[in-house]
């Protein structure tokens, strides 16, 4: 029999070799598809602020604090109402005497894979939390995290892990504050594996448990972060968490470059609008100019953020000059006298709440609101006379010490003094040393703003607790006021919501009788997204959680 022919005709050669090539190039498409699509759901972003570490325990400035929390993650995270919800922690329960929680942890929370560990990766356990927290503590971390901890928690044993579990938190005295705390980046949970296996550098190579693992950072440039597969989280449909492939961070102090570049397509998200695009995006009123509505959106929401003139009892009792301003009807008349809707509106696009009435800001549980702004020339000028100083007769010169980028409100604020007879002249200087000056006491009226630590009003009544001091302490103005003091250690022992609220708004109320500072208004945050964006999330902290974003 002949033997069959085992090399192909010519024809069957090029038939097959055409199959092939289009097999190859069906694949090279799929492949290039694939890629494509993955790169159109990468969110892209600038931070005006290089990042300067990776490490939970630095995130002590918003561009740290915007990077690691998509990569880490903690025992409690915050809703878009600043509510404490579960993350690493399924469930937690408090003592009846405040001073211990306990805390139940998910099974299903791995750290990222890394060369760290033996298999590759590993599950976080309650020992994890015990490591990070006495890392956060330990003075050779050098964390500016670590007071989170201090004066709260028992010197010995205060972090114990029952099992693989469940963790305690053990307490000097009851905190109702520190679920709150925990949700802050310092207490983010780290591999002890990881920062044995990279010492120094771990700042620079993190593993943690977030959304998104750590793919390339080239400092002061760009950061990279990829998909976590092996997340636990799922959106409110049951879909795993994150939606995006990639997060793409790029570093530009240039506000005017990454507004272009957004308008380029080239970012997906812009926080807040320079000064040079701010009348051009923004309305009088604060809203979307209807010429960009059908290529962008615009999400404003309260931040929690009071802007204030601060008095410094202490720098004013050094200058003999300055004694009207001890006069409380003097430091209320130059309260009244300011006129906060004219000022918003025509400096800030009406980006702000200006009917303020304490240092509790909008957005957190304890502010007290009113229906009218404060300004009232007629009472302004009224206290000023009964003080002793009608129409500023006999009235020394002030100094408002203030710093560059809040030149134009100060100015503002000058020319409505003068309308009570009051003439003063504005010192500027560098931000930085600025506030090293307003915390060692030497000046006696000062522009500030606070900026919540964590979502807890006491974080800002903490600001006028005569154990506060600065510099020690964050009390600028050397307040002190016994009643204030009793009502601030009385609301550290409540346990009942209802009652620290009404105790903070006491406070509060004491506060704005006292006026050791002016309240100028709430902040309030803008940013600007692209339209294939959707779904994004942020709170009052102004921290985006870019888990739930989706690109469409």
């Amino acid at each position: 029999m002949r033997p069959a022919n085992l090399y192909p005709t010519p024809s069957q050669f090029y038939t097959t070799l055409k199959y092939l090539l289009i097999v190859i190039n069906t694949l090279f498409f799929l492949s290039a598809c694939t890629n494509q699509k993955q790169q159109d759901q990468i969110f892209r972003l600038n931070i005006d602020t290089s990042v300067s570490s990776l490490d939970p325990a630095f995130a002590k400035d918003q561009a740290n604090i915007w990077a690691v929390t998509q990569v880490f993650e903690g025992l409690v995270q915050l809703d878009e109402n600043l509510k404490v919800r579960p993350c690493v922690a399924k469930s937690w329960s408090i003592s009846t005497d405040g001073k211990k929680l306990s805390f139940s942890l998910r099974n299903d929370v791995y750290f990222h894979p890394n060369a760290c560990f033996d298999k590759g990766k590993r599950k976080v356990v309650a020992n994890d939390f015990v490591f990070s927290f006495e890392r956060i503590l330990d003075p050779k971390t050098a964390s500016p995290g670590s007071w989170v901890f201090n004066h709260i928690v028992k010197e010995y044993n205060p972090f114990v892990a029952v099992n693989d579990s469940v963790f305690e938190i053990h307490l000097k005295k009851p905190f109702p504050p520190l679920l709150g705390i925990l949700s802050m980046p310092y207490c983010f949970v780290v591999p002890k594996e990881a920062v044995s296996f990279y010492g120094n550098n771990f700042r620079n190579n993190p593993v943690g448990s977030g959304p998104f693992y750590f793919a390339h950072w080239t400092e002061g440039v760009s950061l990279a972060l990829k998909k976590n597969i092996l997340y636990f989280d799922k959106d409110s449909t049951g879909k795993s968490l994150p939606h995006l492939a990639g997060v793409e961070i790029k570093f530009s102090s240039n506000k005017e470059s990454a507004m272009l570049e957004f308008f380029q397509g080239k970012l997906d998200f812009v926080n807040g609008v320079d000064g040079t695009f701010k009348n051009e995006i923004l309305s009088k009123n604060g809203g979307l100019n209807e010429k960009y509505a059908d290529r962008l959106n615009l999400v404003k929401f309260p931040y929690l953020n009071t802007e204030y003139l601060g008095f410094n009892q202490t720098a004013i009792n050094k200058n003999p000059k300055l004694k009207a301003l001890k006069n409380v009807n003097v430091r209320k008349a130059l309260s009244f006298a300011i006129d906060r809707e004219k000022m918003l509106k025509y400096l800030r696009n009406n980006l702000g709440v200006s009917t303020v009435n304490g240092f509790i800001p909008l957005g957190l549980p304890g502010n007290r609101k009113r229906d009218s702004a404060v300004y009232n020339l007629i009472k302004a000028k009224a206290l000023l006379a009964e003080a002793g100083y009608p129409n500023g007769s006999g009235f020394p010169e002030l100094t408002l010490y203030t710093n560059p980028g809040y030149l134009d409100i100060s100015i503002f604020i000058q020319n409505q003094w003068k309308q009570l007879g009051i003439q003063s002249k504005l010192e500027v200087n560098s931000g930085s040393f600025h506030r090293q000056m307003v915390a060692n006491a030497e000046l006696p009226i000062f522009r500030g703003s606070w900026l919540a630590d964590y979502p807890d009003a006491e974080n800002y009544l903490s600001l006028f607790y005569a154990a506060n001091f600065s510099p020690a302490g964050p009390n600028y103005f050397h307040y002190a006021n016994d009643g204030f003091d009793s009502l601030y250690d009385k609301a550290l022992r409540l346990t009942e919501t209802e009652e620290i609220i009404r105790t903070y708004q006491i406070m509060d109320e004491i506060i704005t009788n006292d006026c050791p500072v002016v309240v100028l208004f709430y902040d309030q945050a803008i940013n600007l997204l692209s339209k294939r964006v959707q779904n994004f999330k942020a709170n009052a902290m102004n921290i985006p959680k870019l888990k739930y974003c989706e690109i469409k």
